[in-house]
């Protein structure tokens, strides 16, 4: 029997696969190539390029490789972006992870981990937001993977598919061993931008509020290493395997850090300065994002092992020196 993996050629994807390899899965990953690379795929798994939401290819791979668990990746995830192209959010997004849906529950796949994000929650007055806070997402983004969780809990009632819905908080870092990282152009993730400005591949780095309601006045956010984030999935699948009920599970550290302090450690773990100017606020991005993460350890008993800023922040540096090699 073989994985599915969607989105396997992206960020999380390919460590995604890296870390199911190791553990002796067969892998397929099945990736349009958009954002994705495909040199950022372990060579022992099956690529294939193609859409996620065309429905007859998603079934001749599940019959071909004898697919009977989905971990679905593949989306569009920069919220600005999904403000200024609502539409092409709920396509990507929500179209095609009903077509997944649809083509995954006829061919009686049994097992889906599905990608979710903390963009769900919205703005929240909570320091640290619970799996049973309120869904009230502040952007076409968050709304979008709500509507694929909602369309995911109602197949799976109906047709009795198992489930683990992951929400990401801020996954940032590479792999330890420099095998993977985040390789996509013109990123927008605090970290990789800090790190990449640190090695002068920008000028300067831009702040987007300074006068929100924190300690330093800018954004703060649970960054979470990729490693423990692809662990999660990997103790979400082995529950499933066991007969686990449906999950819904937030991934983060359960501590947050503010825009200023991530780039000064970004300055600290590089030894470089670079210039950082401030620019206004940007829609649809809340004061402070911080998960309430003891739900995922008591039910998986996940155990993370890199939580730490300064490990995460050297191993993006280690990965954006490695970039210039691609």
């Amino acid at each position: 029997m073989a994985l599915l993996v969607t989105g396997g050629a992206g960020y999380i994807g390919s460590h995604m696969i890296l870390a199911l390899i190791e553990a002796g899965e067969q892998v397929v990953v099945l990736d349009d190539l958009s954002t994705g690379f495909n040199w950022a795929v372990h060579p022992k798994a099956r690529l294939v390029v193609g859409d996620v939401g065309d429905e007859a290819l998603v079934a001749q791979l599940i019959l071909q490789h004898k697919v009977d668990s989905v971990i679905h990746l593949a989306a569009r995830v920069i919220v600005p972006n999904s403000i200024a192209d609502p539409l092409g959010y709920y396509l990507s997004n929500t179209v095609k992870t009903r077509a997944l849906l649809a083509a995954v529950i006829a061919a009686g796949v049994k097992r889906f981990v599905f990608s979710s994000t903390a963009a769900v929650y919205g703005v929240s007055d909570e320091n640290q937001v619970g799996e049973d806070a309120r869904l009230a997402p502040a952007s076409p983004y968050g709304s979008s993977k709500l509507m694929s969780e909602w369309m995911l809990r109602d197949a799976a009632a109906a047709q009795g598919l198992s489930y683990a819905v992951l929400r990401y908080f801020n996954v940032a870092g590479a792999d330890p061993q420099g095998r993977a990282g985040q390789s996509t152009l013109n990123s927008t993730h605090l970290i990789k931008v800090a790190c990449e400005t640190a090695l002068g591949k920008r000028s300067h780095i831009e702040i987007f509020g300074s006068d929100y309601p924190t300690p330093d006045g800018t954004c703060v956010r649970d960054y979470i290493h990729v490693s423990d984030l692809v662990a999660a999935h990997l103790d979400a699948l082995g529950y499933l395997r066991g007969d686990g009920r449906n999950i819904v599970l937030n991934c983060g550290y359960g501590r947050g850090y503010s825009v200023l302090e991530v780039i000064n450690m970004v300055k600290q773990v590089s030894s470089r300065d670079f210039p950082v100017t401030l620019s206004e606020r940007r829609p649809g991005d809340p004061a402070v994002v911080v998960a309430r993460a003891d739900k995922i350890r008591t039910l998986l008993g996940w155990q993370p092992k890199l939580d730490d800023l300064s490990k995460i922040v050297t191993h993006a540096l280690a990965w954006e020196r490695k970039l210039d090699l691609h």
